[in-house]
């Protein structure tokens, strides 16, 4: 019953039309988010995952020494791949919008969706814009802080010194482009590749045209995702694993809003 719920792929003869919405969205899809966060909790899932995975990154980075500046960078970017973390959610909110069973076994069942291959190389398109920040990191250290005596601990360098300041400024100038861009493309696509395979190019325009028809509540959205995500980091990541999931539903039901 639940595969003929889905799209068949490339059965899609037209552009998927895109709603006008009001900021009364944006409400409407954290409140169904955070009620399917606690219907299906998965913070278990996401604190197995993500602490992991900064421990991981914080070892690798203090083995290398003089990588300790992309540290923040990295930790900042885990929000451009935030979307793949989210398909398992996007799938356990499709499944209770349905009134099909859910639990947190769901998350995996995004590996048998039609839509897999497409899903895959849009992630690989991210993991790339992740790298390409890494990149772009680590050359806004060169070019500043760079040129700085070694000795001098990184926490001074960054906030007594004017080259310090320019890359703070710099830093989070550019980073901010890129997290502009990545939720431009993806905030609509994956949740509708999930729905609906028609390709990656009709999901990601499809994403555009979201942004194009309602660009001052798709703005206010990326801008309650950055808020969430800095205060759930706060406490040491702890809230991210509340954060994570409820941002995961909400994006779901965002889409359900924004695609007829």
């Amino acid at each position: 019953m639940d595969k003929v719920l889905r799209t068949a792929p490339g059965t899609a003869t037209s552009a998927p039309e895109v709603r006008r919405i009001g900021m009364d969205a944006l409400g409407a899809a954290l409140r169904a988010g955070l009620q399917d966060f606690l219907q299906t909790p998965t913070q278990l899932i996401f604190l197995c995952v993500l602490y992991p995975a900064i421990g991981l990154v914080a070892a690798t980075l203090a083995a290398g020494g003089n990588a300790m500046h992309l540290f923040y960078p990295m930790a900042a970017g885990f929000a451009l791949v935030g979307p793949i973390a989210a398909l398992g959610l996007y799938e356990i909110s499709r499944r209770r919008e349905r009134g099909l069973a859910a639990s947190w076994v769901n998350v995996f069942d995004v590996l048998r969706s039609p839509a897999i291959g497409s899903i895959f190389a849009l992630g690989v398109l991210l993991v790339g814009v992740f790298l390409l920040w890494l990149w772009a990191a680590d050359a806004i250290f060169a070019a500043t802080l760079g040129h700085l005596p070694a000795d001098l601990p990184l926490q001074q360098a960054l906030f007594e010194t004017p080259e310090g300041w320019r890359m703070i400024w710099l830093g989070n100038l550019v980073g901010f482009c890129f997290a502009a861009a990545v939720l431009v493309l993806t905030a609509i696509s994956f949740p509708m590749l999930l729905d609906r395979d028609g390709g990656v190019a009709e999901a990601v325009a499809t994403s555009v045209r979201a942004f194009a028809v309602n660009p001052l509540p798709m703005a206010v959205w990326g801008l309650i995702v950055a808020v969430l995500l800095f205060l759930g980091s706060l406490p040491l990541f702890i809230g991210l694993a509340v954060v994570l999931p409820v941002l995961g539903h909400a994006t779901w039901h965002l889409y359900r809003a924004v695609v007829a």
